[in-house]
């Protein structure tokens, strides 16, 4: 009978013995759950902040998503933008998210302080005005990183959506609504062995500078189709160059609106921290002429 037990319990040994190793596999097998804070993407590639809250460049949107969260990943960052010009200041600040380099949403919100040309037009020094601009973009096909094989363009499709505080001043000075929407399609190529990146956009749009001065106007009212575009030239891992060119509708009688400019400087500490410098151009704002001033911009994320 000893026997019998003995050779019982030898067995359950070998046996667990066996089973170690295969338990030791499995657990080697088991899927763990993606880092949802990876920021696994090429410095550089989640672009600045623009003027409206997307991530692209100071003025224009692209079509890469913000931050540097891969497909499995999340990204997200906050801004703040200072623009001076001549006869006014513009403050812009808000936050944007980029779920799993497919999805973009952000809000912003804008103080355009009128200084002392605010007495010139009959507002009082220092009258400003604020905007909040929701905003969403879908990438559609293609990826700037890994289509480096293709010519197609990672291309997204955005909106923004923008609400002013001065609805009684909007309609005084023409404009026909104090909220409108922007609808814009952005295609964009990077070239990474010529470290260049290429960007168009086109915008549906309402907007009097950029919806400051409202939506519509006495001129016109409908939406019109306008051109947005930016080249950037990474000189070396953290430090680029460019330059930026966007059309702007003219909607409003007592006031011609031109198009914008801007040449830049970007510098990407880490994934952490970027800012932005640029010498800006945005034409007649208001009657007051040739408002081209200075446009500075730091961005935290990840």
């Amino acid at each position: 009978m000893d026997k019998i037990v003995w050779a019982f319990l030898v067995v359950i040994v070998i046996g667990a013995g066996g089973a170690l190793p295969a338990m030791a596999e499995d657990a080697a097998l088991v899927v763990r759950p993606p880092d949802l804070t990876d920021s696994g993407k090429l410095l550089a590639t989640g672009g600045v902040t623009q003027l409206e809250g997307a991530g692209g460049g100071g003025l224009v949107p692209w079509a890469l998503i913000t931050g540097y969260g891969t497909r499995d990943a999340i990204g997200a960052n906050a801004h703040y933008t200072f623009v001076y010009l001549p006869q006014y200041i513009l403050h812009s600040g808000g936050v944007a998210v980029g779920l799993f380099d497919r999805v973009e949403l952000s809000y912003d919100r804008q103080a355009f302080d009128t200084r002392a040309a605010g007495v010139k037009l009959g507002l009082g020094s220092g009258f400003t005005f604020q905007q909040d601009i929701l905003g969403a973009k879908v990438r559609l096909v293609g990826d700037a990183v890994y289509d480096q094989d293709s010519w197609l363009p990672q291309i997204a499709a955005g909106t923004q959506y923008k609400m002013n505080n001065q609805n009684a001043v909007i309609h005084a000075i023409g404009g026909r609504d104090s909220k409108g929407v922007d609808f814009y399609l952005a295609a964009t190529k990077l070239f990474l062995s010529e470290s260049l990146l290429i960007n168009a956009t086109i915008r549906e749009t309402r907007a009097n500078q950029f919806g400051i001065l409202g939506f519509g106007g006495d001129k016109n009212n409908g939406y019109s189709t306008e051109f947005e575009g930016s080249a950037t030239l990474l000189l070396s891992r953290q430090l680029a160059v460019g330059a930026e060119f966007r059309t702007k509708p003219d909607n409003l009688k007592f006031a011609k609106e031109g198009h914008a400019f801007d040449v830049f400087l970007a510098y990407f500490f880490n994934k952490n921290v970027s800012a932005t410098l640029a010498f800006v151009a945005l034409g007649d704002i208001a009657t007051q002429r040739n408002q081209n001033g200075v446009y500075a911009s730091l961005q935290v994320g990840f």
